[in-house]
């Protein structure tokens, strides 16, 4: 296919007649204004189209021996390159069933034999007035496509910088944190993926929903910015009056969000999700967890697949008061947590993609200088 100059001004008419006075006529009143290609044999004719892009209209005879005017019509309507191109018949057939019957296949004019120079120039002149609107419109709308997608995906980059930001307020004063933010991330989205065809989850779970539920999932723990050094920063185990406080984070982080909400003026899907959470992640699909004490399917989605994300990779990460545990003892322990801790369909699913999970956590795993790094942080903090 031989390319168009785009920035040719003088159009290109085709013109398909098997009379060589029809053709002659054609020429002399166009040839003035317009590049124009005649021809008496509509097969070679669609053979030139076939290799040449650059016609901006065409005018067809519809009597012609071995293959009509409407048998043209149909091959170049069924050619992709070619479909958009208008097609004004030239015809003796003066009837209206005729008329119509060359409209209905796709023709944008019917101009009847003998031809008035006038009324072709004209009728000609037209259309490609129209055809010119149409692309000038088609390249807007084009552009805008492109702007929107442009602008949508700055609006979607600052959203996730954003959400970062806040979550890494609560990364920054736990040791424990590291790159846990992002190794949950991806673990959410691993359990969202295997689940988004099973019966119980496919009504939730679209793809647009397991984006929101990656790209929420740092604020998971954003609550922790409200709880003291002292207790978030301890390194042993906390007392039964400090786990209680720290329990409160669920709650803190679920009302920070209900603020920036409120400041914002409106409600965004990924910060519902959000709220789920940070609020829920620490219910327990057998209702002892809290701070609801939510059970079953009582509990949302959100949380159900984030409260797995977030024991295994506090099971696996090396914590101030331990050392990682390996991947098959963690697998060992959410395998017996099925039903209490955890839905037993997520834990399913987590068993058919933990591969994932131990090849997310080598990916991210916490590096020891910037352990070391955040111990002496907090050392000067304390």
């Amino acid at each position: 296919m031989m390319p168009c100059d785009k920035k040719e001004f003088q159009k290109t008419i085709l013109a398909v007649d098997d009379t060589p006075d029809n053709l002659m006529l054609i020429l002399e009143v166009l040839q003035d204004k317009y590049k124009v290609k005649t021809f008496k044999d509509p097969k070679k004719a669609l053979e030139y189209l076939h290799g040449n892009v650059c016609i901006d209209l065409i005018l067809l005879d519809i009597m012609m021996p071995e293959l009509s005017g409407y048998d043209v019509l149909k091959v170049l309507k069924g050619n992709q390159k070619t479909k958009d191109i208008p097609v004004i018949f030239l015809t003796a057939l003066s009837g209206e069933v005729d008329e119509q019957k060359g409209l209905e296949m796709g023709a944008s004019d019917y101009i009847t034999k003998p031809l008035s120079a006038s009324i072709l120039r004209a009728r000609i002149n037209v259309h490609l007035e129209n055809m010119a609107a149409k692309e000038f419109l088609k390249s807007k709308a084009d552009y805008l496509e492109v702007e929107i997608k442009k602008r949508t995906k700055e609006i979607l980059s600052v959203q996730d910088i954003t959400i970062l930001t806040l979550a890494s307020l609560a990364e920054t004063r736990d040791i424990d944190t590291g790159r846990h933010l992002k190794r949950t991330q991806h673990y959410i989205k691993i359990l969202a993926s295997a689940l988004k065809n099973h019966p119980k989850f496919m009504n939730y779970l679209s793809e647009d929903e397991i984006e929101t539920l990656f790209r929420s999932a740092p604020l998971h723990d954003i609550g922790k910015v409200g709880i003291a050094d002292k207790i978030l920063l301890k390194p042993s185990m906390l007392s039964d009056t400090e786990f209680e406080i720290m329990k409160t984070h669920t709650t803190m982080g679920k009302e920070a969000i209900e603020r920036a909400e409120e400041e914002a003026g409106f409600k965004a899907n990924f910060l519902e999700t959000a709220k789920e959470i940070a609020y829920c992640h620490h219910e327990n699909y057998d209702g002892s967890g809290y701070p609801l004490g939510l059970s079953g399917d009582g509990i949302p989605i959100s949380a159900r697949l984030m409260a797995l994300s977030d024991v295994y990779d506090a099971l696996t990460s090396r914590r101030a008061y331990k050392e990682a545990m390996p991947h098959k003892e963690a697998l060992s322990i959410i395998k017996e947590e099925r039903g209490f801790k955890f839905d037993p369909d997520i834990v399913d699913a987590f068993l058919m993609c933990d591969s994932d999970f131990f090849e997310i956590s080598q990916r991210f795993a916490d590096s020891d200088v910037a352990l070391e790094q955040k111990q002496k942080l907090i050392d000067r903090m304390l």
